[in-house]
């Protein structure tokens, strides 16, 4: 069988996303200035980036019998990502709703059949990476102590939800943002996590790393007019995954992490700003970075 670099483990989502000038009042109609449909989730949008860059990727997840359920297996298949792990369920495929104006979101999730993924420990065996968000505490805790016990590395975007309690030594890379890092450490002293890496991106742009040796490094954002945020998270975690996986200082990782980001929140909608790899280099030089990409 083949092996993987990356496997993805999260939720498919099918996204409706509208940009308005102000939120309804109670009672109250408005019209959306624009609005985007589309395919969504957080570890699927890494994974989307990660197979545009050419990595081996698989994904563990769950959709209903229903035409957004077709839409994910056959977008997955066009782009290259294994599906083999995806439950196909009699269940509704899960939805998010979301309204926008400037940087403030609201947004409304129904899981559906994202409540009924289950993990096939033997597909999971075949790669060498995992990367979790949007989990339950049961799913994150069996797939890190699998990993770690089999020697898989793990990378872990938790946000809002709980950390569960012993798995965070076994994370070789925890990330957050700035304010679900104070949430649940108190203030922004990433010594303070137990995780062998620590990335946490900042408010404004920009990002701090702890890496395994105990140094501290903060990566500059870019400055960019911010049209839609959403999946700007977990493109940084593409950049970081791919950064690392190929042998670069976090430092580096972290920085094409910004710049997967910086494009995503000029477009609407998570996986608008994708783009093969040979794409982003262009870009990468055109605004100055020097990273060590391996060019053919």
């Amino acid at each position: 069988m083949d092996k993987f670099d990356v496997i993805g483990i999260g939720n498919l989502n099918y996204d409706i996303i509208m940009l308005v000038e102000r939120f309804p009042e109670f009672h109250e109609k408005v019209s959306a200035k624009s609005a985007f449909f589309g395919l969504g989730g957080a570890a699927a949008n890494t994974i989307s980036w990660l197979a545009h860059f050419g990595l081996k990727t698989g994904f563990i997840g769950a959709v209903g019998k229903d035409e957004i359920g077709e839409a994910h297996l056959a977008y997955f298949k066009r782009i290259g990502v294994n599906t083999d792990g995806i439950k196909v369920v009699d269940a509704p495929s899960g939805i998010a709703v979301a309204m926008i104006h400037g940087e403030d979101k609201r947004i409304v999730k129904y899981p559906g059949a994202n409540l009924m993924k289950e993990v096939d420990f033997d597909y999971l065996a075949r790669t060498g990476h995992v990367h979790l968000s949007s989990n339950p505490s049961e799913v994150i805790v069996k797939v890190v102590d699998f990993a770690y016990e089999n020697g898989i590395e793990v990378s872990l975007d938790i946000g809002e939800a709980e950390l569960p309690v012993g798995i965070e030594e076994k994370i070789d890379y925890l990330l957050m943002n700035e304010d679900e890092f104070r949430r649940k450490f108190g203030d922004l002293d990433l010594s303070k996590s137990r995780a062998k890496n620590v990335i946490v991106t900042l408010n404004g742009g920009g990002a701090l790393l702890r890496d395994e040796d105990g140094n501290v490094y903060e990566v500059r954002g870019l400055s960019a007019e911010v049209v839609d945020s959403t999946g700007a998270g977990d493109s940084f975690d593409a950049g970081l995954i791919y950064g690392v996986l190929n042998g670069w200082h976090l430092r580096d990782a972290a920085t094409l992490g910004m710049l997967l980001a910086y494009l995503t929140v000029q477009k609407v909608g998570a996986r608008a700003a994708i783009v093969p790899l040979e794409k982003v280099m262009d870009i990468a030089e055109e605004l100055g970075f020097r990273l060590p990409f391996d060019r053919p």
